[in-house]
């Protein structure tokens, strides 16, 4: 008698085995299934609709730097024209043996286009544009007034004196056709930071 007393008073190293909430098991289990989902659309969209690629070069500065990675959408000009300001990847005369080039829409089909002392003008009127435009040293062959055909484009890059654009008579006026997407998306910038495009 004296034993059993004691062995109920002593030190016990048994506990009781908690029971899972089902409601907490059910939360996870939703959580782990919108993870998947989630990550399963963006690699969906990404190989259906966009595309990745690297800017090769300084032309796009201080939007995009060299060897900035971004995601292009291909989709969106299925459904809609580029528009004057979007920043799109191209390859020039579809060339499908050099880099993709990326910059941005100054003219739209139909348009004309001439760079007079160092600005752009567009249907004879002076573009506005930010300040954070050089002033453009070369003109290329944009110095003379040049009419868009109805599916061509005038591009420029951001840092205009030290780009390679619709200037240059190898490069010229893009085909639609030719346009790959909009730039729309960037990775990891000189900040560290990831967002749209503007």
């Amino acid at each position: 008698m004296v034993i059993g007393v004691a062995r109920r008073k002593g030190l016990h190293f048994y506990q009781k085995e908690k029971k899972i909430n089902s409601s907490l098991l059910k939360d996870i289990f939703e959580m782990m299934i919108g993870t998947f989902v989630v990550i399963f659309l963006a690699v969906a969209l990404t190989y259906f609709v966009g595309m990745r690629t690297s800017v090769i070069g300084d032309s796009m500065e201080p939007a995009l730097s060299n060897g900035q990675e971004i995601l292009i959408n291909r989709f969106l000009y299925k459904l809609s024209s580029p528009k004057r300001g979007d920043v799109v990847v191209f390859l020039p005369n579809g060339n499908q043996n050099t880099h993709y080039y990326v910059k941005r829409i100054i003219a739209l089909p139909g348009e004309t286009i001439q760079i007079l002392n160092g600005k752009v003008y567009v249907n004879g009127e002076l573009l506005e544009e930010d300040e954070r435009f050089d002033k453009i040293i070369d003109s290329g062959i944009a110095g003379n007034e040049i009419t868009l055909a109805g599916n061509e484009y005038f591009v420029l890059g951001d840092n205009r004196n030290s780009s390679e654009d619709s200037r240059s008579g190898n490069i010229g006026p893009i085909a639609k056709n030719n346009i790959i997407g909009k730039a729309w998306f960037h990775l990891k910038d000189a900040e560290g930071e990831i967002g749209f495009i503007e």
